[in-house]
């Protein structure tokens, strides 16, 4: 039996599991914490929009949270860069400087310095944790892949989730200081542990290296389709995460302690979403599994602001577990079908069109929320059902992808 575990976890896993805890954490950070960071630097109005009851406006927020998104373009050329330079060298670097800007995050004296500081640890920290998935594919079997995949959702979600859980305890108005000096903590014990993992091998010499952000012709069609989709769940878990926190504590006024216990509780169903996903990419495919992930995403983010505390909870709940079901098999379906020559570059791309969707996603929400003066549980209804559902019938673009299931890579 743990012959069969050490198969299943060895060390190089385990490792790159550290890795994306530690993305996860410091990424999710800037998340968690900004109904205190709203209300630190924020100044609180009597006009009954959102602004009155957590100090930042919605455009305010939505604009802060869209300036990190949009700045993790910038993970394309880097991602790019692991095609040439390698993939353990990029990913030591962007890791390491991600978590130490984020730790800078601590010392920020108003909330666009705080923006600011984020917004450049965020495309490191993107990159990171895409080269963590992609060497993940790239050393595993083709048997173990899925599960090797879900390994690493499971540590980015363990990560997001402790940062949650960190904030819920730290009391006080400078609390999320000390959440953020905490990346210094993975900085010194993880990223040193980055050098035992080996570079990937390159499988075909005859493929030529992609140039900066530039893939071949014929990868293009592919490339898009993915691309679109990306863009359809960045729309969606944009703002059903980026204003989890502002809703349930400054809305629905729910106490730190009690969001925290939420989403440890909600650690299950990403569990529950990670066995799934391993069985349905198995069964049902990459393809279906990802539908039917990023339809359910678009369904139980709306019914969690569709007013109410236990809205929320059993929404947000859900939410993590759908989000479980759909990330491995998004992510083996995006690397799958690319050769190793220009699959960090496509990952790029694809995390870029996430990001433009997230955007996109921030901007309608928030933009939504002032005209309809969302500050009460039930406000935020409209905005949620705007955003969420108008693009699920792009996922027909699917049928027109290969099914990677059961492939060997190139």
């Amino acid at each position: 039996m743990a012959r069969g575990w050490s198969r299943f976890f060895d060390r190089v896993t385990l490792i790159l599991f550290l890795a994306a805890l530690a993305a996860g954490f410091a990424e999710f950070g800037a998340t968690s914490s900004l109904n205190d960071v709203a209300r630190r630097f924020g100044h609180f109005s009597s006009s009954g929009s959102l602004q009155s009851v957590v100090g930042l406006s919605g455009s305010a927020l939505g604009l802060g949270l869209a300036a990190l998104r949009l700045a993790s373009l910038a993970a394309l050329p880097l991602s790019s860069l692991a095609d040439r330079w390698g993939r353990t060298r990029v990913l030591r670097q962007t890791l390491l400087f991600g978590l130490l800007l984020t730790a800078a995050a601590a010392m920020s004296p108003q909330y666009w310095v705080f923006v600011l500081c984020f917004a450049l640890a965020r495309p490191l920290l993107t990159v990171a944790t895409t080269l963590v998935q992609i060497v993940t594919v790239e050393l595993a079997s083709t048997q173990l892949r899925i599960q090797r995949l879900a390994i690493m959702a499971a540590g980015l979600g363990i990560g997001s989730g402790l940062s949650a859980v960190v904030h819920g305890f730290l009391r006080g108005p400078d609390s999320f200081r000390w959440l953020f000096a905490m990346a210094l903590l993975p900085a010194l014990a993880i990223v040193p542990l980055l050098g035992a993992i080996p570079e990937p091998p390159q499988k075909s010499e005859l493929l030529p290296l992609a140039h900066l952000g530039v893939v071949p012709g014929e990868a293009r069609g592919r490339l898009a389709i993915v691309a679109i989709v990306a863009f359809t769940i960045g729309v969606i878990t944009g703002p059903s995460g980026g204003f989890t926190f502002v809703y349930a504590e400054g809305i629905l006024k729910m106490k730190p302690s009690v969001v925290a216990t939420v989403v440890v509780v909600s650690g299950l169903a990403g569990l529950a979403g990670l066995f799934a996903s391993r069985r349905f990419a198995r069964t049902l495919g990459r393809r279906w599994t990802v539908a039917i992930g990023v339809v359910l995403s678009a369904v139980v983010s709306a019914y969690a602001y569709g007013g109410g505390r236990w809205a929320f909870i059993v929404g947000y709940v859900l939410s993590v577990g759908v989000g479980g079901l759909l990330s491995p098999a998004m992510t083996a379906m995006s690397t799958e079908i690319f050769a190793h020559n220009f699959r960090a570059t496509a990952a790029g791309w694809i995390t870029v069109a996430g990001v433009v969707g997230a955007i996109a996603g921030l901007a309608v929400f928030g933009w939504v929320g002032d005209v309809v003066h969302a500050s009460s549980e039930s406000d935020l209804r409209i905005p949620a059902l705007v955003t969420f559902l108008p693009l699920l019938p792009v996922l027909l673009l699917l049928r027109r992808l290969p099914e990677s299931k059961g492939t060997e890579l190139t």
